[in-house]
């Protein structure tokens, strides 16, 4: 089970079916101003629930005492092992730093050494990493290739999501003024909530969620595959002076 989509949360008209783009209809609907304020509040508070009425200045609230549940309580359970969590709280801030990225754990690791002052070895890393996927923290966005026999190499890195970006934003602190303040985290933060709804959307249909990079500096937000192997990409940005580039 997902947190809430922006059509299930209702902020989104639902006038646009993803699964209609997926099969060539493309027609032209009315949904709506999209005002950056909102999205930000929206990417800051994310979809759970509980949280849906939140004020703008206390949306953090609720992502970051679901972070100190896992961390405190379910983290500590799992292999019935006592993990140091300060250690984990840094892998995370390390995760947030780099939400919608295909950073390598190396660059994690050094991405800690250098903003927090701390070290973590890989085994350890490794270990916390697969217990956020099992306690269902990070859910990431596998590559995509639509021909494995092509000459094109193709990067085989997931790209690193939360399962809500709220809890990204919660973890760098970053309410919807201080997002609107830094558009180029707002960029990574917006990216993931469009992916989030993406692959919600896609997978009521029985279709994938993929992202595409190879060594040719070639990439592609969002590719969603269908299940008889069509595809469709898309490009994801923040602001509409933007279509031209990401075309």
């Amino acid at each position: 089970m997902r947190t809430m989509s922006l059509y299930e949360s209702g902020e989104s008209s639902g006038a646009v079916s993803l699964e209609a783009l997926c099969n060539g209809e493309l027609k032209g609907a009315i949904t709506g101003e999209v005002n950056l304020r909102d999205l930000a509040y929206y990417t800051v508070r994310g979809g759970f629930p509980e949280n849906l009425d939140a004020e703008p200045e206390n949306a953090f609230l609720l992502p970051q005492a679901y972070l100190d549940a896992i961390l405190d309580d379910d983290s500590q359970r799992i292999d019935n092992k006592k993990y140091d969590t300060a250690k984990m709280r840094l892998l995370l801030r390390s995760l947030a730093r780099n939400e919608s990225t295909t950073a390598t754990k190396s660059k994690l690791l050094s991405d800690i050494k250098k903003n927090d002052d701390e070290t973590i070895d890989a085994d350890t890393a490794t270990t916390y990493l697969d217990v956020f996927e099992r306690l269902f923290l990070i859910d990431n966005q596998p590559p995509f290739s639509a021909n494995i026999r092509s000459s094109v190499r193709v990067k085989q890195s997931e790209k690193w999501h939360f399962c809500d970006p709220s809890l990204a934003c919660a973890l760098l602190k970053a309410t919807p003024e201080r997002l609107i303040g830094d558009l180029n985290t707002f960029g990574f933060m917006f990216e993931a909530l469009a992916e989030r709804d993406l692959k919600i959307y896609a997978e009521s249909f029985g279709a994938n969620l993929y992202h595409y990079q190879d060594y040719s500096n070639k990439e592609v937000d969002a590719v969603i595959e269908l299940s008889d192997g069509r595809w469709c990409a898309f490009e994801i940005k923040l602001g509409a002076n933007q279509i031209d580039k990401a075309a």
